[in-house]
């Protein structure tokens, strides 16, 4: 298994095609939550995976500071069902903050998190900074990171 980070024009076809393919069954199908998934934002983000003989076992995107917020910000983070449970969604959020801090240079990270993972956050110093509301049928907070 390999991790790889990539701005989108470095993305083979047949990656993005598996990574827009797994992110809808993530966050459309999975979750029963029809929404936009592809919502513009992923040309000008990175694209953090783990990948197994080309299967995509986790990901999460990476948007710089003004693309989603003022802050750069972190999304559509998930690991495949059967892959759950392996310490890959803690790897893959540390190694993502960690490029926003240390290649990015960027000292704040905002994001639109799912209210049942709020802890899961908060371990890595998240906090959050909104109540819990509605998105698409689903319970968020916003979260903030300072570092």
């Amino acid at each position: 298994m390999s991790w790889n980070l990539k701005k989108f024009d470095e993305l083979t076809n047949t990656e993005l095609y598996n990574l827009l393919k797994e992110r809808t069954l993530v966050f459309v199908v999975e979750q029963n939550c029809p929404y936009l998934e592809v919502d513009g934002k992923d040309p000008f983000s990175y694209h953090l995976f783990k990948e197994n003989n080309g299967e995509i076992v986790a990901y999460l995107r990476i948007l710089p500071a003004g693309v989603s917020y003022e802050e750069a910000s972190i999304g559509r983070v998930f690991v495949k069902k059967e892959y759950r449970g392996q310490g890959f969604a803690e790897e893959l959020l540390k190694r993502g903050l960690d490029y926003i801090q240390n290649e990015l240079e960027e000292t704040k990270v905002k994001i639109q998190a799912q209210d049942y993972l709020r802890k899961f956050y908060g371990s890595f110093g998240f906090q959050p900074i909104s109540e819990t509301y509605l998105e698409d049928n689903i319970p968020h907070v916003d979260m903030l990171l300072e570092k």
